[in-house]
Order: C-alpha cells, then sequence, then structure tokens
C-alpha cells in the first residue's frame, strides 16, 4: 500500500508535475465573467462600480491631454507630496463634484435612517418607565443593568436596532449610580435626546456645507438658523420682514465665539459643542408662565434680544447712514465709556474704508452692523474668553500684549474724569492701579498679560473698571449690591 521505488523516480516525478493557471480553469473564467457584468450586485455595488467606470474615464481623459500638451513646458507644476488643503477642488459642475456631492448625499441619508425620531424617542420613554424600580427613599425611578440589559432587548424589539447603541456598558458606566448600583431613567433618557439632537443638527450643517470643508460660512450658518425658525416655539411670532435680520444677529454670535481668528468660516464641530447652540434651542420650550422683556433679554437668540439690538443700533445711527462714527458710538450705554476706549475700539477691530459717493471723509473708519454686533457680544461676554480677548487688544495701547502701569493709569484717567464729572468723590488713580493688581496678581509684578486677566477669573470685572464709569461704580458699590440682592421684597417679607 505504501509501496514506492528506492531510487526516488516517483518523486521526481510528481515534483516535475506543473499546477494549471488559474485563468485557464473553466469555472474561474465564468466567474469572472459573471462579476464583470454587476449581475447579482446589490445596489451599493453596482454604485461602486460605477463610480470606478467614471473615475478611470476621468483619469485617462487627463493622461490623453498630458500626452497632448506633452511639448508645452509647465512653470508651475505641482508637487505629488502637496498637503491635503492645497489639492485643488473639484470645478464647478464637473463629474467629480457630482460624485462627490452624491457620495456626501447618501451618507448623510444614511446617518439621518439611523436617528431616532419623536415617535421612537416617545417609545422608549414609556418601556423605561414601564421597566423601572421606584426608590423607596427618593422616590425616583431608577433601574439597574439587568433592568438596562431588558429595558433595552424590549426597545430593539418595538423600535428597531437603530436604540442598540444607546444600551451599550459603557453608556451605562457614564451615570451616577446609587449603592444599589442603580441609575436614574431621567438623565439617562435626557442624554439620548441631547445625542439625537446634535447628531441631526450636524447632519443639518453638513448638508448646508457646500464644499465639504467642515466649516460654515455666515450664509450657510444663517441658512441653518433660517430653517430652525419654524421649529422654536418662542420664534413662532417673528415677522417675516425681520427674519433676514434675525438670522443675522443670531449667526454673528456664533462667529463671535466659534470664529475666533475672524476667518470667516466655524468649524462645525465646534458650533456643536458650543454654548451657543445650547441658547438657541433653549427657545424650544414653551413657557406656561410669561416671561418679563428682561429674561427674554438674557437669551441672545429671542426675539426681544434681537429686537433690542437693532433699535439700539438705528438710536445710535443719527445720520441714517447704515454705520457709526466715533461720535456716534460714544452714545453708547448713555456715554458712559471712556473715549479712549472707543478710539481703541475702532484702532483695532474697526477697519478703514475708503471715500464712496457723497461721503467725503476719505478713509474713514465708519462701523458696521457686523462690527456693532460684535461689540456688543464682548461688553456683554466680558467674563469669556472670547469677550475678554476682544477688550485686551483694545486696553493694550502699545500693542506689546501686556498692560503696564502706565496703561492703567492712562485708561483709568478718562474714568476718573466721568467718575468727578458725575458728582462723586475724588479718587486717588494710584490707589485703584494697586488695587486692580490685587486683583489679578500677574506671575510678572511689572505686567498684567491676558493670561493673566483669564487666570484671575476677575478678568471681566477689571475690564469694565477700565473702560466704563459704570462698571467702575458697580465694583465700588458691590457690598451694597450685593446686600440689596439678598434682601426679599418688602411684600415677600410680609
Amino acid at each position: 500500500m505504501y509501496s514506492g521505488s528506492s531510487d526516488g523516480e516517483s518523486h521526481d516525478t510528481s515534483t516535475q508535475r506543473k499546477i494549471p493557471p488559474a485563468s485557464s480553469m473553466l469555472w474561474v473564467r465564468n466567474l469572472r465573467r459573471y462579476i464583470g457584468s454587476g449581475a447579482g450586485l446589490g445596489s451599493e455595488a453596482l454604485m461602486e462600480l460605477e463610480t470606478k467606470r467614471i473615475l478611470l474615464e476621468i483619469f485617462k481623459d487627463k493622461q490623453q491631454k498630458s500626452q497632448e500638451a506633452g511639448t508645452i513646458p509647465s512653470f508651475y507644476k505641482k508637487a505629488y507630496f502637496a498637503p491635503l488643503f492645497f489639492v485643488q477642488k473639484p470645478e464647478v459642475g464637473s463629474i467629480s463634484q457630482r460624485v462627490q456631492k452624491l457620495a456626501k448625499y447618501r451618507f448623510l441619508k444614511k446617518q439621518s435612517d439611523l436617528l431616532l425620531n419623536a415617535d421612537d424617542l416617545a417609545a422608549m420613554w414609556v418601556c423605561l418607565r414601564e421597566n423601572c424600580v421606584i426608590d423607596d427613599a427618593t422616590g425616583a425611578e431608577k433601574m439597574n443593568y439587568e433592568d438596562f440589559c431588558h429595558i433595552a432587548s424590549i426597545c430593539t424589539e418595538q423600535i428597531g436596532p437603530k436604540c442598540r447603541r444607546f444600551f451599550s456598558p459603557s453608556n451605562f458606566m457614564k451615570f451616577e449610580k446609587d449603592e444599589a448600583g442603580r441609575i436614574a431613567i431621567l438623565p439617562f433618557y435626557l442624554y439620548v435626546m441631547r445625542t439625537v439632537s446634535l447628531t441631526q443638527a450636524r447632519i443639518d450643517m453638513s448638508e448646508l456645507d457646500e464644499d465639504s470643508d467642515g466649516f460654515l460660512q455666515a450664509s450657510e450658518m444663517e441658512s441653518y438658523i433660517s430653517g430652525l425658525i419654524p421649529n422654536l416655539a418662542q420664534l413662532r411670532d417673528m415677522p417675516e420682514a425681520f427674519t433676514t435680520m434675525y438670522c443675522r444677529i443670531a449667526s454673528q454670535k456664533f462667529f463671535f465665539f466659534c470664529d475666533p481668528h475672524r476667518r470667516g468660516k466655524a468649524c462645525i464641530k465646534k458650533i456643536l459643542l458650543s454654548n451657543c447652540l445650547q441658547e438657541l434651542m433653549e427657545l424650544h420650550q414653551e413657557s406656561e408662565e410669561e416671561i418679563t422683556d428682561t429674561e427674554q433679554a438674557e437669551n441672545w437668540f429671542s426675539l426681544t434680544s434681537a429686537q433690542r439690538i437693532c433699535d439700539m443700533f438705528l438710536a445710535l445711527d443719527k445720520d441714517m447712514s447704515g454705520s457709526l462714527s466715533k461720535q456716534e458710538l460714544k452714545e453708547y450705554a448713555d456715554g458712559t465709556l471712556t473715549e479712549i476706549f472707543i478710539e481703541r475700539v475702532f484702532d483695532e477691530h474697526v477697519r478703514r474704508c475708503k471715500n464712496t459717493a457723497g461721503n467725503s471723509r476719505e478713509n474713514s473708519r465708519e462701523m458696521d452692523f457686523d462690527n456693532f454686533l460684535d461689540f456688543v457680544l464682548a461688553l456683554e461676554n466680558k467674563d469669556t474668553p472670547e469677550g475678554l480677548t476682544y477688550l485686551f487688544r483694545c486696553l493694550d495701547l502699545q500693542g506689546r500684549g501686556f498692560l503696564t502701569t502706565a496703561d492703567i493709569h492712562s485708561l483709568f484717567r478718562d474714568v476718573h474724569q466721568k467718575w468727578i464729572e458725575g458728582g462723586n468723590y475724588e479718587l486717588c488713580i494710584e490707589d485703584v492701579r494697586d488695587e486692580i493688581w490685587d486683583m489679578v496678581k500677574p506671575s510678572d509684578p511689572l505686567k498684567i498679560t491676558l493670561n493673566d486677566l483669564l487666570g484671575c477669573k476677575q478678568g471681566g470685572t477689571v475690564a469694565s473698571m477700565l473702560i466704563d464709569v459704570r462698571g467702575f461704580w458697580a465694583h465700588d458699590n458691590r457690598e451694597n449690591l450685593l446686600q440689596e440682592e439678598e434682601e426679599p421684597p418688602e411684600e415677600e417679607a410680609q
């Protein structure tokens, strides 16, 4: 059975036998012909083949043009190792652009189909409440990990597999647990709602991102806000004629906080993580009680706030030119801002404009509406890094990146003058300067930097003391103001 020649002839014969190539086999040829025809492939595979065919045609077309123009010298030939941001974008209307738009549309459509809709969220909330446990001590509705897994299986049956990703062990561990290892169902449900909301917002913004670079320009951001208005309960009564102006005002806050380098475009990821979007989404809520004008004005995106900004600009624009001069801006906040600060605002944040028809002031500086919005945002958000950065550039008189005692003395001199004109007691500028130094506690005892102001947590107060006599008055009377806030109203006390 295991017989073989001793001289190895049989072994040599077997090793010399050649295996036929795969291309000569009949079943291989049939299989390749079947795949090449596209029969039996799904829509995704067909789309992939079509995309490859289009790209191959583009490559052959470029190669043919390159051969025809081979005799023409090329002086600006691109390097093959050019960075990604130097790669030329596809031409408008070209096949490459159409393929890119189609791929983007299909991807966003697929991501949108994976989101939970309003009915799915309602069904999940019902499932959570029906399968939770009531805490005897607090009355809160909670669930342990076993309940969590049980609810996951029920939701998957009722809603579908798209809700399964929310019921992962890592998500369960994100929430605070009691002594029995249970988590409250309400924070978990709010987490699901916020995740769905942010994902939907990212999809909507990506659809408006024409060049697909992950950034939104001002017009694209305004389009996104315009699409949100019908769904925001507190903006339903907005006059249609005011919609364009409202979108411009609302968009400017996103760019003030999400575009610090003023490049004219804001990163979508940064927009989603900013407090601005959360503040805008607060307008979804319908309040049962009447909201006062003061409370509405605190939200930049409220209709009351937007109208307030427009009325303020129109009141300052005495000559109805559509822009503000230095003299007109001095009337802002009842004229409490110092003259040197207004000058510095124009120097740092207002571009010099050329002479136009009907304007005799050549190369004059006028603050347009967008610059005015940045100005108001900086003054109303002095404690934020973005607002304080805006103001620090104005305080830095020499443009050196730091403030000296001489700068503090020059800045506060105008505040001191307005303080005396208001009938207040005499001040010693040196004492105020020393107090500011004690508040900031700079790392270098001879100068104050922007990082020092951000680190001391009182940068907004210091800036107010140096640019606004009303801000200095509020700091000087802070103890009395604090006491008035703590005292209950007379009606409540009775």
